[in-house]
């Protein structure tokens, strides 16, 4: 015997009605200024990239799908316009291998990134703020900028956002320098 009564049927009337407790789901609020990212974001292996480093990706992967005669699909060729778009570390000049050694170079910095506060409490970037800064940055940022594009960063003290900050204008400076 089936329980499906149709979509006009009316619990108690058309069909069984369920002794059990309704369970809710409590849904955590999202707010990337508290680093409340969801669950995706909590795990340790995974990586979060930047504009840049996708950008570099989907290049290569469209020269080797070229190379293949293979033809790239629409929303590949937008999401690689987007990437390039909004990449603000770019040099034509330079090799594929070099931007992303450059830009593994720059992450593992961030990633790395340690400060200690005051009370002996050891503070260390968000892969999400890592990726994030990446993106922002030009090299005249400023901390109250950044701090106001990314509020998570806020809970650093500001001599050790610019510190941050310094970190990504040298490597920005090596990569659109001509010849370097």
């Amino acid at each position: 015997m089936s329980s499906y009564a149709g979509p006009n049927a009316q619990p108690g009337r058309d069909q069984p009605v369920s002794n059990q407790p309704k369970t809710t789901s409590i849904t955590a609020v999202e707010n990337a200024a508290e680093l409340s990212l969801g669950p995706d974001f909590g795990e340790k292996d995974i990586q979060i990239l930047s504009n840049a480093q996708v950008a570099v990706i989907l290049q290569m992967s469209a020269q080797s799908a070229l190379m293949r005669d293979e033809e790239l699909h629409d929303v590949y060729r937008k999401t690689q316009k987007y990437a390039e778009r909004f990449n603000t570390m770019k040099n034509p000049e330079k090799e594929h291998q070099e931007l992303v050694d450059e830009l593994d170079n720059l992450q593992g910095a961030l990633t790395t990134f340690r400060k200690e506060t005051e009370d002996g409490k050891v503070m260390e970037l968000h892969g999400f703020e890592v990726a994030a800064l990446m993106n922002l940055v030009a090299t005249d940022t400023m901390v109250e900028e950044a701090v106001a594009l990314i509020p998570s960063l806020s809970r650093f003290p500001e001599s050790a956002v610019d510190e941050i900050l310094d970190l990504i204008r040298s490597t920005m400076i090596r990569i659109v320098s001509y010849g370097s």
